[in-house]
């Protein structure tokens, strides 16, 4: 090969590895912000661009209290006589005004009942922004602590590698032992960058969830799981103690569906339900028209040849429920208000419904969780250790070594996603109950 094609092939192999570095790390030109979770929470609540867009619902709300209030627009009325058809009648100039009866008021209760519903509608966004923050902040740090584990148990495989390397220069194991110690830490290699994938995955979805404007976009945020190390890392959600025995479902249920949101929005559905019906039924009551103004007779068109001037006044009933009664809107009006009530006894359904199976998921992951802490974890390390000096003393061979490892390892990255699921799972119950201060144990409320 010629000196020349040489260098195109390495340096196309060299643009070749960069791209696939970049391909693997998107985000490895960006800044990288670490952030704790009560700061997450709070830059959300402040900047989360969909809970700006819902909060500005609030503001036209308000403003639709004052429309419902308006008074009517008056009219300005002119008459004016040309030639002898003016003669004895005079020219006018006044104006009317149109007074509705009975139905600025249910106006004006209704779009308050809608701005109270659109602020109970901020509040379940906020509450679901909160929750998916805190999900995604807990997986995250569970992606990274796994990660955190693989390389641990690198550094474990090396250490075999190293015995095996020891022990076949003294001649006490064969070469075999160097290479499948090798391949144990290269097939381990592979898992780790599988692990990085993962977290670089949880990472989107945890900026996903925040949804922020920045004039900087190549901020990306991150957990700052370094400040809780250990299981501590997970405790920033206000979470029970897991070996702590839990209530049954049916102690907490009434407890739990009264602090639903939806609950209240379902409720809140029937007030405005009932309010559209009040301003849809006062379409009957006549409305008045009430006028006035200035009256005059110029000389050429009085009887006399005098000018004459004065005022009249007068009243109309307008709108007259007599050709139409408005009997299928006050119809409709009135379905509307059952379907409410209808949805609200559903709401409430589903509601128990949705929080049982999410307790009873919550409770599970409590079992997993105690079972690997309790058990698998301790007599895992007891056994690797064993293993280990086993090793050492030449009473077992590298391969069971190497399948005790794996076996340990399986068990470590199993206890990490258990803790991880019983704090995924409890954010899924309090999404159920609406409230992230719910307290299992609280029996006073």
């Amino acid at each position: 090969m010629k000196f020349k094609n040489y260098k195109k092939l390495v340096f196309t192999l060299f643009l070749i590895f960069v791209q696939m570095l970049l391909l693997q790390n998107p985000v490895l030109s960006a800044q990288i912000k670490k952030i704790t979770l009560v700061d997450a929470i709070n830059l959300a609540l402040s900047n989360n661009l969909d809970l700006q867009s819902q909060r500005i619902n609030v503001e036209l709300a308000k403003n639709d209290i004052k429309t419902a209030n308006r008074l009517q627009n008056p009219e300005i009325n002119i008459f004016y006589n040309f030639g002898p058809a003016g003669r004895g009648n005079p020219q006018q100039i006044g104006a009317t005004e149109l007074i509705e009866i009975a139905k600025r008021g249910a106006r004006k209760k209704l779009a308050q009942a809608n701005l109270y519903k659109k602020d109970l509608d901020v509040k379940s966004q906020e509450f679901t922004l909160e929750m998916d923050v805190r999900e995604t902040y807990v997986d995250l740090v569970g992606a990274k602590t796994v990660l955190g584990c693989l390389y641990e148990q690198k550094k474990l495989l090396e250490e075999f590698l190293s015995l095996s390397q020891k022990k076949h220069k003294s001649g006490d194991v064969q070469e075999t032992d160097v290479i499948q110690a090798q391949i144990s830490v290269n097939q381990l290699e592979t898992q780790i960058n599988s692990a990085k994938t993962a977290v670089q995955s949880a990472r989107n979805d945890f900026n996903k969830a925040l949804n922020i404007k920045q004039e900087n976009s190549d901020v990306v945020y991150d957990a700052n799981e370094e400040e809780l190390p250990g299981e501590t890392v997970f405790i920033a959600l206000k979470t029970p103690d897991y070996s702590s025995k839990m209530p049954p479902f049916e102690k907490i249920a009434n407890r739990a569906l009264e602090k639903r949101l939806d609950i209240q929005l379902a409720k809140q559905e029937i007030e405005v339900a009932k309010k559209n019906l009040v301003v849809v039924s006062r379409k009957r009551v006549p409305d008045i028209e009430l006028m006035g103004g200035y009256g005059y007779q110029p000389h050429g068109h009085s009887d006399t040849g005098e000018f004459r001037a004065g005022a009249y006044a007068g009243a109309n009933l307008s709108n007259l429920a007599l050709l139409y009664s408005f009997k299928p809107e006050i119809k409709n009006a009135q379905l509307q208000v059952e379907q409410a009530q209808t949805n609200y006894e559903s709401a409430k359904n589903k509601a128990l419904k949705e929080m049982d199976s999410a307790y009873s998921q919550f409770l599970t992951s409590q079992s997993n969780l105690l079972f690997y802490k309790n058990r698998l974890i301790k007599d895992s390390e007891k056994l690797i250790n064993i293993s280990k000096k086993n090793y050492l003393e030449g009473k077992t061979d590298l391969t069971s070594l190497v399948v005790m490892e794996q076996s340990y390892k399986e068990i470590v990255i199993g206890y990490i996603k258990a803790l991880a699921d019983y704090y995924t799972d409890w954010i899924d119950f309090l999404r159920t109950v609406n409230n992230e201060d719910f307290d299992l144990f609280d029996e006073t409320l």
